[in-house]
């Protein structure tokens, strides 16, 4: 595959694009993960929800 005299451009600007996907797809897991501890230290402190569901029920 030749991509001529940019090259370099193109295969750095998908390298910055995977690069900022894969960060973005971290930050949601890492910050899931923190919402559903948060969840489970409000229901255990005694705060219900509106919608009834517990923590253990959202999966």
């Amino acid at each position: 595959m030749a991509l001529g005299p940019y090259a370099s451009f193109i295969v750095t600007s998908y390298v910055v694009v995977a690069a900022v996907v894969l960060i973005l797809i971290l930050w949601i897991a890492i910050d899931y993960r923190r919402q559903k501890a948060r969840l489970r230290e409000l229901e255990a402190s005694g705060a219900v929800r509106r919608s009834g569901r517990s923590a253990a029920d959202i999966r």
